[in-house]
């Protein structure tokens, strides 16, 4: 950090949304400052709008994605990054004021942390903010690993040191959905608990990224298609904690809470399609939600009420 001035390289893989984009880009931009030098890095993903043209307006660093998919993009964003820390922004989110500097602060206090996770605060489309910023807590002892298995960390929210790409395998580029090819799954918390096992790893009570989601009932298939994904990466990080396993109980705690979490989505999907008149989607979201968790998918019938909870793992 030259003269004292932190260097923070933000990542933005981004793909034919420049109007989302330039959102993205300008809440970043305001966190610039003489106490904060900024490095940002936009990663096109073959975008076909003017999204290059978007990014040189901010003054961004424009990177091309060799291969489709957002951990392809972020990988491309990490060899380009030059910074002191890392950290990352989807093209649909957005950065809160209070963003970057008290995880750098919280660093530069505890030499042997070196990642630190915040807030995330849940929006719609519209960006209209839903609930509370989550997670309300961590512990404070810095082994977050058990944590993060329960709690898939918004990567909006987190930095890292710089030394962590070169401890850390990078994004694994094979969790992307087969149907389209487009899709990353849960690359992200993967990259977390491998993070969570090499790092030790601090947590800032601050909101600072609007997470915004997809409107309900849109992409219950890509749901389903996604949780293959979830259980292998569930499984492959188990296996490398090695003693740092968690119990048995604690195992089975986490599998049936990722359960219900898609469980309580379907059906939530199913009653938002239902309500617009497509029964035929509606019968096949129940039935996968059945299929997926069968208490869960009881006590959600027999209450018939909104159990979405986006925070219970992402």
């Amino acid at each position: 950090m030259a003269g004292g001035q932190p260097r923070v390289s933000v990542i933005v893989p981004t793909r034919n949304r420049s109007a989302l984009l330039r959102e993205a880009l300008a809440s970043v931009d305001r966190l610039r400052g003489v106490d904060l030098e900024i490095e940002l890095i936009v990663v096109d993903n073959n975008s076909t709008d003017d999204t290059v043209l978007v990014a040189q307006q901010f003054g961004a660093k424009v990177v091309a994605a060799e291969r489709i998919g957002a951990g392809a993009a972020r990988n491309a964003g990490l060899a380009a990054a030059t910074g002191d820390f890392l950290a990352f922004l989807d093209d649909d989110d957005v950065f809160l004021p209070g963003h970057l500097r008290p995880h750098i602060s919280y660093m530069a206090e505890h030499l042997d942390i070196d990642a630190v996770v915040g807030q995330a605060v849940n929006t719609d489309v519209t960006g209209q903010q839903h609930g509370d910023a989550f997670p309300q807590d961590l512990p404070r002892h810095g082994d977050l690993f058990a944590s993060f298995l329960e709690y898939c960390p918004q990567l909006g929210a987190t930095v890292v040191r710089n030394c962590v790409r070169t401890a850390v395998p990078w994004f694994d580029e094979t969790l992307i959905d087969p149907a389209t090819n487009l899709f990353s799954t849960d690359e992200d918390w993967d990259w977390h608990l491998r993070v969570a096992l090499h790092h030790r790893v601090g947590f800032v009570p601050v909101p600072c990224v609007l997470f915004r989601h997809r409107p309900l009932g849109s992409d219950f298939d890509l749901l389903w298609r996604r949780l293959p994904f979830t259980k292998l990466v569930y499984r492959n990080n188990l296996r490398r904690a090695g003693h740092r396993r968690p119990s048995s109980a604690i195992v089975a705690r986490t599998v049936f809470r990722q359960h219900g979490w898609y469980c309580i989505q379907l059906l939530d999907a199913a009653r938002c399609v239902a309500a617009a008149g497509d029964y035929r989607h509606a019968r096949k979201a129940r039935l996968r939600a059945f299929l997926v968790s069968p208490p869960h998918a009881v006590k959600g019938l027999l209450f018939r009420r909104k159990l979405t909870d986006l925070t219970s793992l992402h």
